[in-house]
């Protein structure tokens, strides 16, 4: 099963100049609790992003136009369909980004894991795909209030594609 795994502020955006645009506790720790244990799928920049490198406890892929890149704790690959390939098909992947991956995977992925942010940034230079109703069912939604630890109200959101059964 392929799912996507994204925290997208009202009007889509997901981050700015290679950062995330949010920093909310929850999401990371759903972040790690539903990505451990998984294989995760994300471009180069996205790899470049992490400020330790490879996510530990996951199977960390990284996809790069250049076959010769190479990074610590890695399986580097040139394209989804060939990282795919080399993926157990009865597990869970996840991609983690960042935006071009999304807008191509989101054609193949079965789940989508959002965090919907009640917010809209004044900057922004990546942004999530629109989620065709017509494609995808709200399966489960959980709202959480702003509070001491998070600046922004959002809810956890979860997608399956119509006619798949989870």
């Amino acid at each position: 099963m392929i799912s996507i795994i994204v925290a997208i502020a009202q009007n889509n955006a997901i981050g700015f100049e290679n950062k995330l645009l949010y920093w909310l506790p929850d999401d990371l720790k759903r972040f790690k609790a539903l990505t451990t244990g998984h294989t995760i799928i994300m471009g180069r920049k996205t790899f470049e992003s992490l400020p330790k490198g490879a996510l530990p406890n996951r199977r960390n892929i990284v996809l790069s136009r250049n076959a010769t890149t190479s990074f610590p704790n890695t399986e580097v690959f040139t394209s989804l369909e060939d990282a795919l390939a080399h993926c157990n098909k009865e597990e869970e992947i996840f991609i983690i980004g960042g935006d071009s991956l999304y807008k191509t995977a989101i054609h193949i992925a079965d789940k989508l894991y959002i965090t919907a942010i009640d917010d809209t940034p004044v900057h922004a230079d990546a942004f999530f795909p629109d989620i065709d109703s017509g494609k995808w069912k709200l399966h489960t939604q959980t709202h959480h209030d702003k509070d001491e630890k998070h600046d922004f109200t959002f809810s956890f959101m979860d997608y399956i594609r119509k006619g798949e059964s989870q």
